[in-house]
């Protein structure tokens, strides 16, 4: 301390302390999700005529406006993404607006992020001065939550910077778009993923990730969960593996919440109101979902062999009003306690 007074400088002596030293952080775990995106079009899982018309688009250089549709975890997002990071490559970041329209979804949005980032012209050259397509892209993801005022300024946006920017709406339910952007798009649907191919996929990330699946009934349940949502099962296994240290077919039902099918089963074959009364209360304490059970029920009820058409219709009926009514806010042990009763019924009178 002397010394600095005198000198204004720290003597060779003076070592910081070890408090003042930086830790180095350990970095999180990155989602599974993320880090085996697909990087090129190629890789994309199950879509073959989908990825055979962008591989087309890329090669020329060209691209339209595009429009994915289909179910969630199918590789709408991944797709566009990679056929991005192939047209320009190192630059991709200045060249893509991605927003989720989820979030922001209003006419404001649009007039001001959008049509401010559309109007900027760019060149046809890279900083490496390799060639580039002339235009940049808008990813608006979730493409059905925006409002029809939204859509309608984005259909004049579209229309007047073509020649400037391209862009690419990703949506669940197309027919939640209105038609002057649906005509200006080139239409994809991504299907449901294949058993197989889920399966495939997923090997290959266990392997790359060190897990043990031993058979493949773990395999074949993750399948079983996602219902053709490769991002869920995906998901689903990671938490398992982070959770419960090891990835089960038990682990994996109750990391997602699905309702095991003996619950589903014995609830469909009660007989007397004090039985349900008290299976609905024993399921609620273990806190499982009504939703949950609700959905499990309903195709359990349309495949089962021993009801006839007619109790079919009547459960199913029960199961939509009783649906309803949670979703507006009703207690799920009276829906749970309806909805058992009118099964009940059912049965009694084949």
């Amino acid at each position: 301390m002397q010394a600095f007074l005198k000198t204004g400088k720290l003597s060779t002596n003076d070592k910081p302390s070890a408090s003042g030293t930086k830790t180095a952080k350990k970095k999180p775990p990155a989602p599974w999700v993320e880090k085996y995106r697909p990087k090129t079009i190629d890789d994309i899982v199950d879509q073959g005529e989908v990825v055979q018309v962008l591989r087309e688009c890329l090669s020329g250089g060209d691209l339209p406006h595009l429009l994915f549709y289909g179910p969630p975890g199918t590789g709408k997002t991944s797709a566009i993404l990679a056929a991005a990071r192939q047209l320009f490559g190192d630059i991709t970041r200045d060249r893509v607006l991605e927003l989720n329209a989820s979030d922001e979804r209003g006419i404001q949005v649009i007039r001001d992020k959008v049509k401010s980032f559309s109007q900027l012209t760019v060149s046809n050259t890279r900083p490496d001065c390799r060639p580039c397509p002339p235009y940049k892209l808008v990813i608006l993801d979730e493409a059905d939550s925006m409002t029809t005022a939204a859509q309608a300024a984005l259909r004049r946006t579209m229309e007047r910077e073509t020649r400037t920017t391209r862009f690419c709406l990703i949506c669940n339910y197309v027919s939640r778009i209105i038609p002057p952007i649906t005509s200006r798009c080139s239409k994809f649907r991504f299907k449901p993923l294949t058993r197989e191919n889920v399966i495939k996929r997923l090997q290959e990330v266990c392997n790359a990730e060190g897990v043990d699946i031993g058979d493949g009934e773990v395999l074949q349940q993750a399948v079983h969960t996602c219902d053709g949502d490769l991002r869920r099962a995906l998901t689903a296994l990671q938490c398992c593996q982070r959770l419960l240290g090891k990835v089960t077919a038990e682990g994996l039902i109750e990391v997602t919440g699905l309702v095991p099918d003996t619950l589903v089963n014995e609830y469909l074959s009660i007989r007397n109101y004090n039985v349900l009364e008290q299976f609905v209360a024993k399921f609620l304490m273990d806190a499982y979902s009504a939703s949950q059970l609700l959905e499990q029920l309903s195709a359990t009820v349309v495949n089962a062999g021993h009801l006839t058409n007619k109790q079919k219709c009547a459960i199913s009926e029960k199961i939509a009003v009783c649906s309803h009514r949670l979703l507006d806010g009703g207690a799920e042990f009276m829906q749970l306690t309806d909805l058992g009763c009118s099964i009940i019924m059912a049965n009694d009178n084949p």
